[in-house]
């Protein structure tokens, strides 16, 4: 079974111009886990993953596997699996084909093209023209190429983008797969809650600069309980809840939403004013919600945007 290696990145910086693509980042992705490298459009996921692949040069600091750098690994086919992008395949070549030419630049062995085929569910599908393939049979097209050397680290960039909710459903399955085999897989994605029931680790990156690292678990710490609640008076219900701690967001119209006080503290409140309530229902503010105010508190340290030359996705 393939053994995973450490991902490390270590105070890597890769600069374009005046303009810093990513910025001091650090963090390690472990084996049997997958670690989410997270982060909207133009934050610096996939400039991190391109010098991690030696496909860019770092302006300093280091990305490695294992302690090694991806140029200096022996037989890298079998150490590493990428796929970076779900359009760099030959339209008129078929899928079969295009994983021969990788196992032959790579010297590997003819029979894993149909063992990846078939682990991916494209054996059907494997003679027929990339180029009448939809977008997620060319991911799986992507994960077949990545795992041809069967390695034991896996970088992938937006894997699951956009799939629909069965192919969503079936790249987390396989992922988790991957995982308890004991591989490192490192993935990105822009849409946290494409990934949330899939990784184990998040890493989250803004302008460049990592702004959380940690196990999903602390990711969802930093989700606010909120309580929705109403009643005929509403007006004396947020008096009320004030008068108990509550904090209450009053929108311009329909229930009340509660931060400071659970359901339990809202209903206490309520039923010591003698309010009969109407609606008392806990929210939660979900990952997504606390994903993009992550992303959105941190400022662009550089005064002016990258332009089209300079930009990393």
């Amino acid at each position: 079974m393939p053994t995973g290696t450490p991902i490390t990145i270590d105070h890597l910086t890769k600069r374009y111009g005046a303009v810093a693509a990513v910025d001091d980042v650090s963090f390690t992705a472990h084996p049997g886990r997958v670690t989410g490298f997270l982060g909207p459009n133009g934050a610096g996921k996939t400039t991190t993953l391109r010098v991690l692949l030696g496909l860019a040069r770092a302006t300093s600091g280091t990305a490695t596997f294992g302690g090694t750098a991806y140029a200096a690994l022996d037989d890298p086919a079998r150490r590493v699996g990428a796929s970076l992008s779900s359009d760099v395949f030959h339209p008129g070549r078929s899928g079969r084909d295009h994983l021969r030419v990788l196992q032959l630049a790579a010297g590997l062995e003819r029979d894993r093209i149909d063992a990846v085929l078939q682990r991916v569910g494209m054996t059907d599908a494997a003679d027929r023209r990339v180029g009448g393939y939809s977008l997620g049979m060319r991911q799986r097209l992507g994960l077949a190429a990545a795992l041809l050397g069967d390695p034991g680290t896996l970088v992938l960039d937006e894997p699951i983008n956009g799939l629909d909710p069965a192919g969503i459903t079936w790249i987390r399955v396989f992922l988790r797969e991957l995982a308890a085999e004991g591989r490192t897989i490192l993935l990105s994605s822009h849409v946290l809650s494409e990934v949330s029931q899939t990784v184990d680790d998040v890493v989250v990156i803004a302008r460049g600069r990592i702004v959380m690292a940690g196990a999903l678990a602390e990711l969802s710490a930093g989700a606010v309980a909120r309580v929705r609640v109403d009643a005929a008076d509403r007006s004396a219900l947020a008096s009320a809840i004030a008068a108990a701690g509550g904090v209450v967001e009053t929108p311009t119209a329909g229930p009340l939403v509660v931060t400071g006080l659970d359901a339990d503290g809202v209903g206490r409140a309520a039923l010591a004013a003698a309010i009969p309530l109407t609606l008392l229902t806990p929210l939660s503010d979900d990952l997504e919600s606390v994903f993009l105010r992550l992303t959105s508190e941190h400022p662009d340290p550089d005064a002016r945007p990258a332009s089209s030359a300079e930009v990393a996705a």
